[in-house]
């Protein structure tokens, strides 16, 4: 069973949150670019993965959004973990700014 859960921000640009998920969490993300996602940045271990990045899709079309249902959240963060961790969920619900959008168990 795997845990992802979306969280989202129109407070925050990716560098502040990146900067305030590290700070909460003890970890190191690194920056990444794709030609999908555009920048975005990566932390986690082979077991856990946290993402943060822009809810825009880069290229053409600026209206295109990778949480649509979202429009207002201007940076997303995505967690990954093999488990539910609540007290994972916990620190990053401290974040102010920072509002739990999505949950889903595959």
């Amino acid at each position: 069973m795997t845990d992802h859960h979306t969280y989202g921000t129109s407070t925050h640009t990716a560098s502040e949150l990146v900067r305030l998920v590290s700070n909460r969490l003890g970890l190191v993300f690194s920056e990444r670019d794709s030609d999908y996602r555009g920048v975005y940045h990566l932390a986690g271990t082979s077991n856990e993965r946290i993402e943060i990045q822009p809810n825009s899709i880069p290229g053409d079309h600026e209206d295109d959004l990778y949480a649509p249902e979202h429009p207002s959240a201007q940076v997303l963060l995505l967690v990954t973990t093999p488990s539910p961790d609540p007290a994972l969920q916990d620190r990053l619900d401290s974040i102010e700014g920072l509002t739990h959008l999505d949950f889903e168990t595959a």
